[in-house]
Parts: structure tokens; C-alpha cells; sequence
């Protein structure tokens, strides 16, 4: 990033390396995912087992965002950082432990009540999964039932990350992920498949289907969680049994946690009304989008989230200050991080455009995947990419609220884009030649219009934003993109081999790079030098 030195106007080392090992670990995390979803769309295919179980996983998902995935956690990392600056450990531990002790008990609560009305709720017009079958319908309440155990897990594993992350620790939170994904494998690779799934290495083949894979989610949930007790006990975490709803930090936790809970609620419920749309479509469609929307996520998380978890601690330390100066400084890392985010995301989302149908057929075809399955793939990923700049914006916008600890705007904002989300799911997916792809375009538009208004709002009322500094990214990034798009779109219209288009790749890259360093985006010599030098 610009001038990464000790300077007031520019983010700290340790921010920058922060995001880079973080940014590391997401991949590590994502070649695993990525490895998990190849081994389970081989074994499955793009078929109704598989729509099952990925609707099986929206209302835990929906339990564990609000309750400690998201909405509690993000709104733990505040009030914790304060804490940790100003009183002491053991006072931000007490305050950790109220508050982990109380996400358990209201996750146990909410999931024994999803675990008996399981079945009605994926049936209900407004449920799940009204447009599949009798037996799948059952099918997708067995697995949620299921899903539920790993859910709990998580209600305890995901205030874990923030309170390490609270401590700027941020290694143990960035491993656990990769091994919740070897939980999966494990699942995917001995506990699903009928017959052994590598051929040449002797691994059991337990033969209980898409069952095997809810209890490898299980198995991952333990090893997201064991994974990070160490880190705890490092920072002298002592657990303190009892909930004080009426200590000063819990009130403060919670009252950022109301707004949390409605944004991050209303995502999910465009989860859900993702899915409830496609169950009414062609046998496939919401795994399609699945796995549309998981492609995106890979460069988004690396680049997106990484850069927003190690931003949200150093803000929120800076914000808590009360000074005019660390106000300044917050305001230039923020516009420096955005420009680094532009720069990396928008030759992404043009690369994807042509390299996707190569990719899915290389990665994903074989067995039960077949050449109609990526088709459907591509398709919805091509209309996820198309919003890969405004998710990325997005993280570090909400973060940058949570640290002045105001929760409510990016709140209503998220909660008039689920509406524009939703209007748009229903109007697009009319038209003919998007069908299932009208819902990943819906939601490409939705949050590119939501991180819009958020960095609106940060630079008018705040002033937290650099409105020049960024838009000059905007337009060299922009310029950089238009040049290499050009090559991609004349290259590899005559691409005939992988290797070819590898050959395409690396020349785009380097015309990507020289004309964005011609412009006078010095960040990204900056952040290559860090990442050659390891980060020092």
C-alpha cells in the first residue's frame, strides 16, 4: 500500500502484514474448499441429492450469522479491542464470556426449535424449498436437523474469532476455516462415497451418501474450534461461568448487535429466497448457484475479507481514541485499503469472464459432473463475478461503520438493498435468458449498489474516505482493466490448448501490471515488496 512506512498518513506495517496473512490463510482455505467441492460435485453431480443438501444448510447458516458468525462477533470486536486497550485482559475475557455463555444458550434454544419444526419449514410457500418433491423435501429436513449439531459448535467457535482478532491475533482465526474444509473432505472422500473415491490409496468408503457429508460439517466444526483454544489460552482467557445482561459491556455489545443481527438477517433471508426461487426451476439450479456463488467467494475472501478483518481492529482502536489526528490517519488507511481492493478485484472480474468455462470443464468435470453441469456453472458465476468489486468494497464500508460502533446505518442500507435484491430475483428471473441466472445477477446489482451508498455515506457525514484519492484508484485500476481485457478478448478467441491460454494469462497479467504502475499506482509496489519480503 501507498508508502507503508511509519507515517501518519498511510496504514501501518503490521496492518498490511496482518492482511497478508490472513489473505494467505483464506487461500490455503479456499484451495481446501475448492478441493471439497470438486470431490463432492464428482460424487454428485449436479442433482437433486446435492440441491438437498445445499438447502439443508441455509437456516443453521441463518442461525450461526446471527448469532455468533457475523452479527455477534462483528459486534464483539469493538467493545473487545476497547477493552483489551483500556482495562486490561481480564476484564475484556469477562466480558467475552457473558457474552459467548449467552450466544450458546440462545443457540441451543433457536436450533432445538428449528430441529422440530424442521420439516414445516422446508415445505411452507415461504420456506426452504417448496418446489422439490415429497422425498427431497423430507430429505432437506433430515440433513438440517443434522446440520444443527455443527451450528451449536460454531455458536461458541465463532466468538473464538473475535475475540483473538480483538487481540490482534490473527493466525489460529485464518487456519481454523482450512481445517472446517479437511472436516468436509473427510466426509466427502470416506464417510459419502459407496466405493472408494481415490483410486490407489486404501480409504474406507462408509457408503452413508449425502448423510456423510452433514457429519464431515460436524467433524470440521470441531476442528474450527480445538484448533483456537490454544490461542486463547495464550492471551490468559479464563472462563467465567454466568450471564450479565446488565454489565455495561454486554449492554453496549448488544446494542451494536440489533442492527447486525437485522442486516446480516436480511442477506440470509435473500439466501433463503435464492433457494425457495430455484427449487421451483430445473433440477440443479440452486446447486448451480451454489457453486456459481462459491467461485466468486474464492478471490472475494482473499482479497475482500482478508483486508477487512485486519482493518477492523486497527479502526476500531484508532476510532476509540477520540483524537482529530488517528481520526485523519483511519481515513487514509481506509482509502488506501479500497484503492488496493479496486486494483486486485476488477482484473479478476474481467479474467472470469473468459476463463471460467476452461476452468469449471479442467477442475470440475468428471464422474457424475458432467459438460451440462458446468454450462449451468458457468452461467451463474459469470453474473456473481459481475459484483465481485461491490462485495469486496462492501467489507471494508460495514467495517468501517462497526469501528465508529454505528451498526444501524449499513443496517438500513442492507436492509433497502434486500428489497432491491428481491425485486429484482423476481423481475429478472422472467426474463428468458437469465432464469436461474436472474438471481445471481439480482445479487451482483444488489450489493454493488449497497457498498456504493456505504462509501457514500462514510465520505458525507464521516469523512472517512479520501473521495479523490480513491477515484483516481478507481480510473488507473480501470484503465489497466480496459487494456487487458483487450488481450484476453483477442487471445483467447484463438486459444485452441490450456496452455495457450495460460500464455494469454500471464501476458494480460503483465500488461495489467505495467499500465497500472505507468498510471502511478505506486500501492502495488509497495505490497510487492511485502509480499516478497514476507511482510517485513
Amino acid at each position: 500500500m501507498a508508502n507503508l512506512t511509519a507515517t501518519a498518513a498511510a496504514p501501518p506495517r503490521p496492518l498490511l502484514r496482518a492482511a497478508l496473512l490472513i489473505a494467505g490463510f483464506f487461500a490455503i482455505d479456499k484451495a481446501a474448499a475448492l478441493l471439497r467441492t470438486v470431490i463432492i460435485a464428482r460424487v454428485f453431480g449436479v442433482s437433486p441429492l446435492l440441491d438437498a443438501f445445499n438447502a439443508a444448510n441455509n437456516v443453521p447458516d441463518l442461525l450461526f450469522t446471527l448469532i455468533s458468525g457475523g452479527a455477534l462477533s462483528i459486534a464483539l470486536i469493538p467493545v473487545l479491542s476497547e477493552y483489551f486497550d483500556q482495562h486490561g485482559r481480564a476484564a475484556g475475557w469477562e466480558v467475552f464470556s457473558m457474552v459467548a455463555n449467552l450466544a450458546f444458550v440462545a443457540t441451543a434454544v433457536l436450533a432445538l426449535l428449528v430441529a422440530v419444526f424442521a420439516l414445516p419449514l422446508v415445505q411452507s410457500e415461504l420456506g426452504i424449498a417448496p418446489g422439490f418433491d415429497a422425498s427431497q423435501q423430507v430429505l432437506v429436513a433430515q440433513l438440517m436437523r443434522l446440520n444443527l449439531v455443527a451450528t451449536l459448535i460454531f455458536s461458541v467457535s465463532g466468538l473464538v474469532i473475535g475475540g483473538l482478532q480483538a487481540n490482534q491475533h490473527f493466525l489460529l482465526p485464518a487456519l481454523a476455516p482450512t481445517l472446517y474444509n479437511c472436516g468436509q473432505i473427510f466426509g466427502a472422500v470416506v464417510l459419502a462415497p459407496q466405493k472408494p473415491l481415490l483410486a490407489g490409496l486404501p480409504l474406507p468408503a462408509l457408503g452413508l451418501g449425502v448423510h456423510g457429508l452433514v457429519y464431515g460439517v460436524i467433524i470440521g466444526a470441531l476442528l474450527h474450534l480445538a484448533v483456537q483454544l490454544p490461542g486463547l489460552w495464550r492471551y490468559g482467557f479464563r472462563w467465567r461461568f454466568g450471564i450479565a445482561l446488565h454489565h455495561p459491556g454486554v449492554l453496549r455489545i448488544l446494542m451494536l448487535l440489533g442492527p447486525r443481527l437485522a442486516g446480516l438477517g436480511a442477506f440470509q433471508l435473500t439466501e433463503l429466497m435464492r433457494d425457495n426461487l430455484a427449487s421451483r426451476m430445473a433440477p440443479g439450479s440452486v446447486t448451480a448457484l451454489t457453486y456459481g456463488w462459491f467461485l466468486m467467494q474464492v478471490p472475494e475472501t482473499i482479497i475482500g475479507t482478508a483486508v477487512g478483518t485486519a482493518l477492523l481492529p486497527t479502526l476500531a482502536t484508532l476510532m476509540a481514541r477520540h483524537s482529530p489526528t488517528e481520526t485523519e490517519r483511519s481515513a487514509q488507511i481506509l482509502s488506501t485499503a479500497l484503492r488496493v481492493v479496486i486494483a486486485l478485484t476488477m482484473p479478476i472480474a474481467v479474467a472470469a469472464w473468459f476463463y471460467l468455462p476452461p476452468l469449471v470443464q479442467l477442475v470440475f468435470e468428471g464422474r457424475a459432473f458432467t459438460p451440462e453441469a458446468s454450462k449451468l456453472v458457468v452461467f451463474a458465476a459469470r453474473l456473481y463475478f459481475a459484483g465481485l468489486l461491490g462485495h469486496a468494497a462492501l467489507e471494508l464500508g460495514a467495517r468501517a461503520f462497526y469501528a465508529r460502533k454505528d451498526a444501524l446505518t449499513p443496517t438500513l442500507v442492507a436492509l433497502v438493498c434486500m428489497l432491491l435484491q428481491v425485486t429484482l430475483a423476481l423481475a429478472l428471473t422472467q426474463v428468458r435468458v437469465l432464469g436461474y441466472g436472474g438471481l445471481a445477477l439480482a445479487n451482483s446489482i444488489a450489493f454493488s449498489v449497497q457498498a456504493f451508498a456505504l462509501l457514500v455515506l462514510l465520505r458525507t457525514r464521516h469523512r472517512a474516505i479520501d473521495q479523490r484519492q480513491v477515484l483516481r484508484g478507481l480510473a488507473q485500476a480501470g484503465l489497466a482493466t480496459a487494456a487487458m481485457g483487450g488481450v484476453l478478448w483477442v487471445g483467447t478467441r484463438g486459444a485452441n490448448s490450456l496452455w495457450q491460454l495460460a500464455g494469454i494469462a500471464v501476458l494480460a497479467a503483465a500488461l495489467y501490471v505495467g499500465v497500472l504502475l505507468a498510471a502511478g499506482f505506486t500501492e502495488l509496489r509497495e505490497l510487492g515488496r511485502n509480499i516478497f519480503a514476507g511482510g517485513g
